[in-house]
């Protein structure tokens, strides 16, 4: 039997998926810190990046220094944090390496989808009266929407896959499935709880792409313009 086989076998074991080690149990930890840490990533990068690309000051190198962070690994920062008294409140080093992780993505893409806001119609909203803060909430974050959550969709996959190093120094979350897997030399187990992260990974990417799709303002203004369209053609063809 093949391993995928095997390990198919595994997940559809219902004893592997009871208790306090079983996949539920791991699989809700790896969702609750996926949640808390992209949660307070966009608590710290969002705010900052909407508004350094509003003013245009200041942003290249606030994204220059989040880009720096991405050169440190993930795992080094967790040991390091692991190491120090934070090394005593449980998920505390883990989700800080994680917020860190996730806010490159989300500053940039931010940042980029507001300076990349067309021009014109940011002035023209200027000269129509409206405030900073109008222009920001009413226009450029409208239009910079798609690249927003763009950062969100790509930080939130990698904060998936990357949660699974919470095991390394004791924690929950799904890679507990693999460090146990290979501390018994048990493949099946570890190709399992690979499978289990790959597809939290694509199914987070999927909700989130159809949350894009449902919420972007941009979307329900191009499908209300083709229908105005057509009737100032009709209304033209009656008239003449």
């Amino acid at each position: 039997m093949g391993a995928m086989a095997e390990a198919w076998t595994w997940l559809t074991t219902a004893t592997h998926w009871a208790g306090e080690n079983g996949a539920g149990h791991r699989l809700s930890e790896h969702l609750f810190l996926t949640a808390v840490c992209l949660g307070l990533a966009c608590a710290v990068a969002l705010p900052v990046a909407l508004w350094l690309g509003h003013i245009g000051r200041g942003g290249a190198l606030a994204v220059n220094l989040s880009n720096a962070g991405r050169a440190v690994p993930t795992f080094a920062v967790l040991v390091l944090l692991t190491l120090t008294p934070l090394g005593r409140y449980g998920d505390v080093p883990t989700i800080i390496a994680l917020v860190l992780f996730a806010v490159p993505p989300l500053l940039t893409n931010a940042y980029v989808g507001m300076r990349e806001a067309d021009r014109d119609v940011v002035e023209a909203a200027r000269g129509m009266g409206m405030s900073g803060v109008q222009v920001l909430v009413r226009v450029e974050l409208p239009l910079a929407f798609a690249l927003i959550m763009t950062g969100v969709r790509s930080a939130a996959v990698q904060v998936v896959a990357t949660a699974t190093l919470a095991a390394l120094p004791g924690g929950g979350g799904l890679g507990r499935i693999i460090t146990a897997g290979f501390n018994t030399y048990d493949t099946p187990q570890v190709v399992a709880g690979a499978i289990l992260v790959a597809a939290l990974a694509l199914l987070v990417e999927a909700l989130l792409a159809l949350g894009q799709w449902l919420f972007d303002p941009m979307r329900r203004r191009r499908t209300a313009a083709p229908a105005k369209a057509v009737d100032t053609t009709t209304r033209w063809r009656v008239d003449a």
